[in-house]
């Protein structure tokens, strides 16, 4: 379901020198964006509240500078898609409704199994910012830029994540 499913463009208006239609397009890739990152900051603090075992405390500790950068790149996100004259919406049912993927699985679990799980979650969320990104150079070069610095960040915290489950050949463990 499209965004304009769930709340439709209601501005007559959107950045100067940006088509309209080109407006509707980056609209609907910056609210699946949106989407994508406030499952993200959940998930963190879902593991966050629910890791234990060896390294307990290090991934517990890692985690909520992470909470707080995606909450930061979800509002950016948000003032963008309003800026371009849509609606932001962040309502738990409506994330839910719009979602692509299956929910985080792992309740209680011991640091190795989370941080494999939220590997995988970062490989979503990081490889579909860097397809949004592709399309939105034609459509809002801004948009485009905006997503390319929070990528940088996302792949870093999934570098922090991996360096957990890494061996020292440079496997990943599964």
């Amino acid at each position: 379901m499209s965004m304009s499913d769930k709340s439709p463009k209601v501005a007559e208006f959107t950045a100067p020198g940006v088509e309209s239609e080109s407006a509707k397009k980056a609209i609907e890739l910056l609210d699946q964006r949106l989407v994508a990152l406030l499952d993200l900051q959940l998930t963190l603090k879902h593991v966050h509240w629910n890791v234990v075992g060896p390294n307990f405390i290090g991934v517990h500790e890692m985690l909520d500078p992470q909470v707080d950068s995606v909450r930061d790149m979800t509002d950016t996100i948000a003032e963008r898609i309003a800026t371009m004259g849509g609606v932001p919406v962040g309502t738990p049912q409506a994330i839910a409704d719009r979602r692509s993927w299956e929910d985080y699985s792992l309740g209680k679990g011991l640091v190795k199994d989370h941080l494999v799980a939220l590997d995988k979650v970062y490989d979503g969320v990081n490889k579909d910012h860097r397809k949004a990104m592709e399309t939105l150079a034609d459509l809002d070069p801004v948009s485009e830029d905006m997503l390319t610095g929070q990528l940088a960040e996302l792949e870093q915290f999934q570098w922090f994540v991996r360096a957990h489950i890494e061996s020292s050949s440079g496997e990943l463990k599964s």
